[in-house]
């Protein structure tokens, strides 16, 4: 029983580990750059945004041609400095586990990118130091992908499998990880945005009573 546990135990060290970096990277991201441009560097949180009224349409296309090209940049990069030593795990391409089908896969990238979007909407709506939004998302992104890595990657973002995958050359189930962030995140960013109408104009409607 000693070496399936102490397998176990390092797995699970490995994934809180891949886990704390992604979710310390995208705070670091929000501290470093939200001022300037809301940190916008996934395009299912871009879509989550155009969706509940927090981004003007005009800037929805630029955004996701420059998280694109971050992507696409970052999959280069990884394939000259590894070159041939990550063959064998596609310059780290999302990918499904093994008994997860391409459905599954993209309701739990739906749901994850669900849960992500309403925390990073909630953030920059409610939170108001941007050391806690950082906190916020970061530590949302930390549990999901201790929750959902372990069967589909935890992409969440669309930009961030493509680059990998392009540069690798490893396409199987890649639409899990389109459709299914981005099914997640315009859900989040339609209920997000009825839930702020709805309560600005109960927050109207209470000074006009008030008075």
């Amino acid at each position: 029983m000693i070496a399936p546990l102490v397998g176990l135990q390092l797995s699970f060290e490995a994934l809180a580990f891949v886990a704390f970096v992604f979710g310390g990277t995208v705070a670091s991201v929000i501290l470093l750059l939200g001022k300037w441009s809301g940190a916008h560097i996934n395009p299912a949180i871009t879509l989550a945004s155009l969706f509940s009224g927090k981004l003007e349409r005009r800037l929805f296309v630029p955004y996701l041609a420059f998280q694109m090209a971050g992507g696409l940049l970052a999959g280069l990069s990884l394939k000259v400095a590894l070159g041939s030593l990550t063959s064998m795990a596609a310059l780290g391409s999302t990918r499904l586990a093994a008994g997860v089908n391409p459905i599954e896969g993209t309701l739990l990238e739906a749901l994850g990118t669900f849960v992500l979007a309403i925390s990073a909407l909630s953030a920059s709506s409610f939170v108001r130091t941007r050391v806690k939004q950082a906190a916020l998302v970061g530590s949302t992104l930390f549990v999901l992908i201790l929750l959902v890595g372990p069967l589909t990657g935890a992409s969440f973002n669309p930009a961030r499998s493509l680059g990998p995958s392009v540069f690798s050359a490893y396409y199987l189930n890649q639409s899990v990880y389109w459709v299914g962030p981005f099914l997640g995140a315009g859900c989040a960013g339609l209920i997000f945005g009825r839930l702020r109408k709805a309560t600005n104009h109960a927050r109207r409607l209470l000074t006009v009573c008030l008075c």
